[in-house]
């Protein structure tokens, strides 16, 4: 039997308990692709500061439509101008940040109007952004880690059965693929609140802005913290995200100035095994506030 001195079980305890709390660390989650000023991909995931990136967006697909990905001016996927990104995806993976397409959007034409309808657009994004194999994959050869679902519009019917059929893809080749969503914070979601409940989302970042009811005040923290026990408690992801503007341009209301994050929000949220971390909209905010830079050691 191993015989420990006083001072060698100290040390280990003190090691255990600094590994516990790096596992349940918050991560940041960012949103790229809507504004040709916040730098490239590969420059934002050199930061540091993020865990994962949701390119921003696929805003066009479904009941017939032709899909189309729309980055704003950082490239033109019409003249497959946007395939240099995989080499920018490739590095940030390299880092261990996870690279996700988010499809939607608040400006998007978008809707599913069938379970085939459903599959057919799985088989799509596989093909054209994850695992499969397409002559005219728009970001290139790189494969994407999943699918955000940043459903506010359209109809709320078949976007539980999306994210059946993506993931099964999980199962026919060694690469996960995660599925996150950005549902509004009033709960259930009008849009996905459904969808949420089939238990195959891995990350579920909650818009807390440009919804009062549900959102931060100065001098009122209870309508954010009841909403948040509220999708913690009924939403079957792994983790939970705090989903904030990175400043107050970012959003019409919902903005919660960095040092009231630290001192009163955080403490209340983070004490939940389902928190994740923070979302933030956008990097090109966060370039102008240096939101993430702020809070990172605290989330």
């Amino acid at each position: 039997m191993a015989c420990y001195s006083l001072s060698s079980l100290l040390f280990l305890l003190l090691a255990f308990l600094m590994l516990s709390a790096s596992s349940n660390a918050g991560k940041i989650a960012i949103y790229w692709g809507q504004n040709g000023n916040e730098g490239t991909l590969s420059e934002t995931c050199a930061t540091g500061n993020y865990d994962y990136v949701n390119i921003a967006f696929l805003p066009t697909f479904g009941n017939g439509q032709i899909p189309t990905i729309d980055l704003s001016s950082h490239c033109d996927p019409s003249s497959s101008g946007c395939i240099g990104l995989s080499s920018d995806i490739k590095s940030c993976q390299a880092r261990g940040i996870k690279v996700i397409l988010s499809i939607g959007g608040g400006a998007g034409s978008y809707s599913l109007a069938s379970s085939s309808d459903a599959r057919h657009v799985a088989t799509y994004l596989w093909n054209n952004f994850l695992g499969g194999h397409s002559p005219s994959r728009p970001l290139g050869a790189a494969i994407l880690d999943g699918i955000d679902f940043d459903i506010e519009g359209g109809t709320n019917k078949h976007w539980g059965e999306l994210a059946k059929y993506l993931k099964t893809y999980s199962k026919k080749d060694n690469k996960k693929v995660y599925l996150t969503a950005a549902p509004q914070c009033p709960f259930p979601d009008a849009w996905i609140g459904d969808a949420l409940k089939t238990g195959l989302f891995d990350y579920v970042w909650v818009q807390f802005y440009n919804n009062p009811p549900c959102q931060y005040t100065s001098s009122d923290l209870s309508n954010l913290e009841n909403s948040w026990k509220k999708w913690i408690s009924d939403v079957p992801a792994k983790k939970i995200f705090l989903g904030l503007p990175a400043s107050p341009q970012a959003a019409g209301s919902g903005f919660i100035p960095a040092d009231d994050l630290v001192s009163k929000v955080l403490p209340v949220i983070t004490g939940s095994s389902k928190y994740g971390g923070v979302m933030l909209w956008s990097k090109y905010y966060d370039d102008q506030t240096g939101y993430s830079s702020s809070i990172k050691s605290h989330v």
